[in-house]
């Protein structure tokens, strides 16, 4: 296990209550939560407390992703940390989303930690931006 870690952000053109509420809306998170535009909606369940639990299906053709992770801190419309569990997730693996006013959007940065390898960390990144791009389609 190493300590590789990556940071991503972009620009979502909405408010930042509205995209801070999606990452713990059920429904929300199903729509975005698909590292690549042509996967199909994830199956999503959200406890959306400090020590609750989320679980997300992402599917890749006929597999079937399964992440999840628990809640470590919800900061009101400012930051989000949970566990990040995945069949390439090492123990430990935290993903910190931080929300800032930018103009008339919302800077959301994105902070990975905990990876196995380089190849896993990069490939993370790529999903994370897919993500994030994701997102701002969904909530703008």
């Amino acid at each position: 296990m190493t300590d590789l870690s990556l940071t991503t952000s972009r620009t979502i053109a909405a408010p930042r209550q509205r995209v801070f509420d999606a990452w713990l809306d059920a429904n929300m998170l199903a729509k975005f939560m698909k590292p690549m535009a042509d996967m199909p909606d994830s199956k999503s369940e959200t406890d959306a407390r400090e020590g609750g639990r989320f679980s997300i299906i992402m599917m890749a053709g006929d597999q079937a992703l399964p992440h999840g992770g628990t809640y470590k801190e919800i900061s009101p419309h400012d930051r989000i940390v949970f566990t990040w569990e995945s069949p390439y997730s090492v123990d430990d693996s935290t993903v910190t989303l931080d929300f800032a006013d930018e103009g008339d959007g919302t800077k959301v940065t994105l902070t990975h930690v905990k990876f196995p390898d380089e190849e896993t960390r990069d490939r993370h990144e790529g999903g994370w931006g897919g993500i994030l791009a994701a997102l701002d389609g969904v909530v703008s």
